[in-house]
This record gives structure tokens, sequence and C-alpha cells, in this order.
């Protein structure tokens, strides 16, 4: 005998009331009136939301820096990294006019997320050298129809009066780095704009 817990089974006859399966009906009433006092388990969402991990993976955003243009620069990396290949752009490159609205001579025209091939790993997020890209703690709404989850510019940009607070998404090391305005990559284009005025 290898443990201690072995059953001699016995095999009887039941009796009319259990071939009635009473007992088994009356067992599963009992359970059944034990969890109608208890605390439910499900909440109306949308007007109740739980509580959300700080490392959930949710919509994408596409940044903005302190000056308000776009920091994603199209170069591709955030798509080549993609594992379900969601992720498609096209590039272009900005005029004169254009200066203050991206952050780079070239910049994505297009940038589109196909929601329903994304996996929410999170590799744009790492891959993308300007910070562009973070996935946030929104969930992705739903909807009927396919076209619908193929999300652009128009929803993943991040408005200029409603910024997106992803500093629980990168290390204080980063942040850190970011005030350092030695570096080119930490420039934006107001802080451009003051370097040319006080060369002057």
């Amino acid at each position: 005998m290898l443990t201690n817990r072995s059953k001699q089974v016995v095999k009887k006859e039941m009796t009319w009331v259990e071939k009635a399966y009473l007992p088994a009906i009356f067992q599963g009433l009992i359970i059944t009136f034990k969890h109608i006092f208890k605390k439910k388990a499900t909440i109306r969402y949308p007007e109740q939301k739980r509580p959300i991990a700080p490392v959930y993976r949710g919509q994408h955003v596409l940044k903005r820096d302190e000056s308000g243009a776009e920091r994603c620069t199209a170069c591709g990396l955030c798509a080549v990294a993609c594992p379900a290949e969601a992720i498609t752009m096209v590039a272009a490159e900005r005029t004169k006019d254009e200066v203050s609205l991206y952050r780079e001579e070239k910049y994505a025209s297009v940038y589109e997320i196909n929601m329903l091939r994304c996996i929410f790993c999170g590799l744009c997020e790492e891959a993308c050298p300007k910070e562009a890209i973070f996935l946030t703690d929104r969930i992705v709404p739903s909807t009927f129809e396919r076209h619908e989850f193929i999300f652009g510019k128009d929803i993943l940009v991040e408005p200029v009066n409603e910024r997106l607070d992803v500093t629980k998404r990168q290390t204080p090391e980063v942040l850190e780095f970011k005030k350092d305005k030695k570096h080119k990559h930490n420039l934006t284009f107001l802080d451009k704009v003051i370097v040319k005025k006080s060369r002057h």
C-alpha cells in the first residue's frame, strides 16, 4: 500500500429515496441558497470597474513630447518586433510648416494596429527607440464589426490636452535620463527654438 488514503469500495443497492435523487437535489439547493447570500463575483461594467494592476497591458497610445509634437518617426522597429504582424505604417517627410507637429524629419503619415491580431505582448513598446508607443491600462472597446478593430492615428495618438500618464511603465533611470537636455533625443521643438535664440 503506497498511501494511507485507500478506501474500501462497497457496492450496495440504492434506497428508493436515493433512486429518486432527492438527497442530491436538496444538496444542490442548499449550495445554491448559500451562494445567494454571498458577495457577488460579477460587477456592473462599465459603471463599476475593478482595480487594474500596474503591469496590465491594454490599449496602445502614440505619445507626444512636452511641446505637443508626435514622437513616432516611422522607423518600423515596432512593426518588425511585433510577433503577430499587427502593426502597419507609412512613412512621410515633414514640411517646413509641420516642424511643430512632428518631432523628427520623418513621421508616420499612416499608423495602424489590428487589434484582432495584437496579443498585447509589449514588444512594440520595448523596441521603440523614441518612446513613442506605450500600452496603457485602458481596455480595448468591443464592437461587432471587424473593420472597427483597425485602430489608426485618430484613435492611437493622444490628444494634446489629455495626456496619458505612462510613467508607471518607465523605470526611474529612464525618467532621469529624459531630463538631461544634453542629448538630442531629449530635446523638444521648444528646446531647439530656445537654443537657436540663445545662439543669436
